[in-house]
């Protein structure tokens, strides 16, 4: 993978400073460290993209470590899947895969140096009378009644808990700071609870687990990070995030610091909002090419290269924002647009018999594979005497600025020829326009003399006998609203429109050694992919994105909804 540029960002800023004040020794150390309690989703591109990226254009190195100190919620499936999203992404951590699970012995023994310093005790008050004892953001905190214990019983207590004496919950460790601290966070915090629970790496070796902002710091340490790249809100963790490294006396301890996290409109990035998704059957799972999860978006068709451009145009901020989802698709189009192959689809199908074209007579005719590479090349497609066209290029009683076909009217048909529509039959019931017949000029074959005729439109097409029957899924945003939880239940404003199933399409027979994963321009289409569900011989096909911005027909669908 090619090095990034240098950005210009704040970031980039304390990095060159420490740099020029050699405080890491040159060096350059991030990490990104996923709980493996879920899927990755778009919120963790940006921290993947900036965390492996500000290492590799310092010339340092990137790890990737699991923060896996919740056994109740966490699971190999999820570890597995993060490895296989970043990988997808393009990055690699070489040999420095950990866990924080790694260090639980360390921490452990950490945890007894700061009861034998009395800044550590165990204390007995429920989870709710820690609470209530913690006071509020304008009054300070209580004491607890087992702060002053003895370091001796400390030591006694800490022991016992790990030899798996006591019930959950019913004692924790706490760091011995401030009760009356202004940052809440520096309120006694506590270290270790007690959990009697499977961990997927240690097994029931453990039954007390360290705390996120306990064991964050040490496992930094221990790996040599010089920069801990966080989101805004540990920005109020960050003194206990260096009380901790102080206590234990880490020579050259890492430098927090925290940037805006990415918030995408018309998305939410809750893991707990994504399962009540799923839960309440809006989408089919954690993979759904509607959901903002990295597998979501991967098998909707966005490319790698797309979402690392999107954040990179979103850039590095220190203050939270809402990111307009338009930006994300305009990234996927123009990658896509460099990159994919066209091709001719027919969403909605609509007849066209070519009356004075040779009936069993079949030519093949030449048509570009991407006019944006040099080097795509050409291919060959059908043509004979009956075709398909999209039903929307053609009106019986046209507008006075559709330059589509009409009785009487010309257009060219896309690497083909130009057809007039001669007359229109429809179905004697029902009034239904079922099939056109036209008329074409041979001299006007692409690439040949139009005979003095102009034309204002070119339009898509299929060859009856030749095209392959297609189930196309159209996506749209899961929700109407840009911020999907105003109002307060997010559930109300999910957009119906976010899926549409399309049957009987007719795609180009070139599409038939289409493979799961592979990406088109179906022209005047959009961008379409074969889901990676697809069966051995079967076109299903999901939209990427369509060819242009269509963020404005959701803004009248939500102004219909009122």
């Amino acid at each position: 993978m090619s090095k990034p540029a240098k950005p210009s960002h704040f970031i980039q800023e304390i990095i060159d400073e420490d740099m020029r004040t050699n405080r890491y020794g040159g060096r350059v150390h991030t990490r990104f460290p996923p709980e493996p309690n879920g899927y990755l989703h778009i919120g963790h591109v940006k921290a993947i993209c900036l965390d492996f990226d500000m290492a590799a254009i310092n010339g340092g190195l990137c790890n990737l470590r699991f923060d896996d100190t919740n056994p109740v919620k966490e699971e190999d499936e999820y570890v597995q899947a993060i490895i296989e999203d970043v990988r997808w992404l393009g990055y690699d951590w070489g040999d420095r895969l950990y866990y924080a699970s790694d260090y639980f012995e360390q921490m452990y023994e950490y945890a007894l140096v700061l009861i034998k310093k009395g800044l550590a005790y165990v204390c007995d008050l429920s989870p709710e009378e820690i609470r209530e004892y913690r006071g509020t953001l304008t009054e300070p905190g209580r004491n607890s009644p087992y702060r002053d214990r003895s370091v001796e019983e400390n030591l006694d207590l800490f022991q016992r808990m790990r030899a798996g004496e006591f019930p959950d919950g019913s004692r924790v460790l706490r760091a011995k700071i401030d009760m009356a601290s202004p940052n809440m966070n520096m309120r006694d915090p506590v270290m270790y609870r007690i959990l009697h629970a499977t961990h997927h790496r240690t097994g029931d070796k453990w039954c007390i687990y360290p705390m996120y902002d306990y064991a964050h710091p040490i496992s930094d340490a221990l790996e040599g990070i010089t920069h801990s790249l966080c989101t805004l809100e540990f920005e109020d963790h960050r003194p206990l995030y260096d009380w901790f490294l102080e206590k234990l006396e880490f020579p050259s301890p890492p430098k927090q610091i925290e940037f805006a996290r990415l918030n995408v409109s018309h998305t939410i990035t809750s893991k707990r909002r994504l399962r009540q998704l799923i839960e309440s059957g809006h989408v089919e799972g954690w993979d759904d090419p509607r959901m903002p999860t990295i597998r979501g978006m991967r098998r909707r068709g966005y490319t790698p290269e797309a979402l690392k451009d999107f954040c990179n145009r979103v850039g590095v901020a220190k203050n939270n924002s809402i990111i307009d989802y338009a930006l994300l698709e305009q990234c996927v189009r123009e990658d896509l647009n460099k990159t994919a192959q066209r091709v001719m689809a027919v969403l909605k199908p609509l007849k066209v018999v070519i009356t004075n074209y040779p009936e069993g007579q079949v030519e093949e005719l030449e048509t570009e594979n991407n006019p944006e590479d040099p080097n795509a090349g050409t291919r060959r497609i059908p043509f004979s005497r009956v075709i398909y066209i999209e039903r929307d290029d053609f009106m019986e009683d046209p507008p006075r600025k559709f330059y589509r076909l009409a009785p009487g009217r010309e257009v060219r048909l896309k690497s083909a020829y130009i057809i007039r529509c001669e007359e229109v039959i429809k179905d004697p019931k029902t009034g239904e326009i079922i099939e056109l017949h036209c008329t074409y000029a041979p001299q006007t074959r692409s690439g040949s003399d139009t005979g003095g005729r102009k034309v204002r439109s070119t339009i898509h097409w299929v060859c009856a006998d030749h095209a392959l029957e297609a189930v196309i899924r159209l996506y749209g945003p899961l929700f109407l609203t840009r911020d999907p939880e105003e109002g307060g239940d997010f559930m109300v404003n999910l957009n119906p429109h976010s899926l549409e199933i399309l049957t009987g399409c007719l795609v180009e027979p070139s599409l038939a050694e289409a493979k799961p994963g592979d990406r088109f321009q179906f022209l005047r289409q959009g961008y379409f992919c074969i889901d990676s569900g697809a069966k051995e011989g079967e076109l299903l096909f999901n939209r990427i994105v369509p060819l242009k911005d269509e963020w404005a027909k959701l803004k009248e669908r939500r102004a219909d909804r009122h």
